[in-house]
């Protein structure tokens, strides 16, 4: 449950934003420009040709999703009416793709780039590249495959031989021979060889240097001059090292965020949205790991992470209760507050004048465990107050009430 939330605390990036990452590090990348407009797509497109004259485009649609090209969110133009008829059809459009809600996502942004699949003296070969931190044994990691521009799940499933993987010490970094030994399982030669073994470590730089969880290139081209360009770019940078990064932050594109999580990190609340039924309100990381077990042990499944903080004052506790609220799939809530920085009477009094605030809002049924100072006070107040709200004070109490709404 733990690496669940850790995996969540984190900021995507478009492939365009990504890519300004990557060329800062000197990672090669095709040349590109957004636009928002299809005039604006064809005035890009110009300007591309004017510094690299090479023929064709491609326009891509700037979500936050993976399988773009599926849903027709990816396409080659080889000319400027192309370029506008195409930019036409993607700008506005719903894409859906396996990443996407069921409706998809309204694409309001394309990338026009250089179409980097041009003829030379070989075949231009794609690869999939990514790195990752690997918790289990507290390494970076390389994971990588000659079998690019496909799902990489699927090449895992069906031909795992052909994916490879390589742990980087955080310590030493990427050491001469591992870029070697990945421009060699790759098949590379000569010159390509040479580039792979450049581009590594570039790499690396990039995911360390931008205090990234992930940097996904798929595909990773080999272009058939030789050359190895991230023609694509999944970037997702730790939330938590923003604070050194603040030209990253003006990255933040809040349309592409669940609006939840948006409105709880305006009311300074800590929330992860999840899919399950029982909503959860507690105060601590800890804390909320273990009600999240304990309502898979019980079994439900947690709605959300929501940590309300050292101050669960009434105010607080409203806006709280109105964001769980939000999610249609929820059918009960777990308060589990822990009274040491704040008394627990203090708390079951926020709740309950929240929970009158709120009047017929509330239609489902809340478990309310308070532990520490006062807590026997606490629940009485709970007890008396008249309200759909059922009382605990054990742990597995807890857990019994809610396993008796859940079934």
């Amino acid at each position: 449950m733990l690496s669940i939330f850790l995996k969540t605390r984190v900021m995507n990036l478009h492939e365009y934003q990504g890519k300004q990452i990557l060329s800062s590090f000197g990672v090669a990348t095709p040349k590109g420009i957004i636009a928002n407009t299809p005039k604006e797509a064809v005035e890009v497109a110009k300007k591309i040709y004017e510094e690299t004259k090479t023929d064709g485009f491609v326009i891509k649609a700037q979500i936050h999703a993976g399988g773009r090209g599926k849903g027709g969110g990816v396409k080659f133009a080889k000319n400027l009416e192309d370029v506008e008829k195409i930019s036409g059809q993607i700008i506005g459009m719903d894409l859906i793709t396996p990443q996407t809600p069921p409706e998809g996502k309204k694409v309001h942004t394309v990338l026009v780039a250089e179409d980097a699949y041009y003829a030379g003296e070989s075949e231009p070969k794609e690869i999939y590249m990514s790195v990752l931190l690997n918790r289990e044994i507290g390494k970076n990691m390389f994971v990588y495959s000659t079998e690019g521009g496909v799902d990489i799940e699927q090449v895992a499933e069906k031909t795992p031989q052909l994916i490879f993987k390589e742990e980087i010490d955080p310590l030493m970094g990427v050491l001469p021979f591992q870029a070697r030994k990945i421009a060699f399982n790759l098949g590379l030669k000569d010159k390509a060889f040479k580039e792979m073994v450049k581009f590594v470590p570039k790499l690396y730089n990039a995911f360390i240097g931008a205090d990234a969880s992930l940097f996904e290139i798929n595909p990773l081209l080999k272009t058939s001059d030789n050359t190895i360009l991230a023609v694509d770019a999944k970037v997702v940078l730790d939330d938590n090292s923003l604070f050194r990064h603040p030209n990253y932050i003006e990255m933040r594109d809040l349309k592409e965020e669940n609006p939840i999580e948006v409105e709880a990190k305006e009311a300074g609340l800590n929330y992860v949205d999840l899919d399950g039924n029982v909503g959860c309100m507690v105060n601590g990381a800890g804390l909320a790991m273990a009600t999240m077990d304990l309502i898979k042990q019980a079994g439900g499944n947690p709605a959300n992470f929501l940590d309300v903080g050292g101050t669960a004052d009434a105010k607080r506790i409203e806006t709280a209760f109105k964001i769980i609220l939000k999610d249609k799939n929820v059918k009960a809530i777990l308060v589990n507050i822990f009274g040491g920085i704040v008394r627990c009477d203090r708390v079951a009094n926020g709740i309950i004048d929240a929970y009158k605030n709120l009047g017929d809002t509330i239609k489902i049924p809340i478990i309310v465990r308070l532990q520490g100072t006062n807590a026997v006070e606490a629940k009485k107040l709970i007890d008396d107050s008249g309200l759909n709200v059922i009382s605990a004070i054990a742990f597995q109490e807890a857990a019994d009430k809610v396993q008796e709404i859940i079934n």
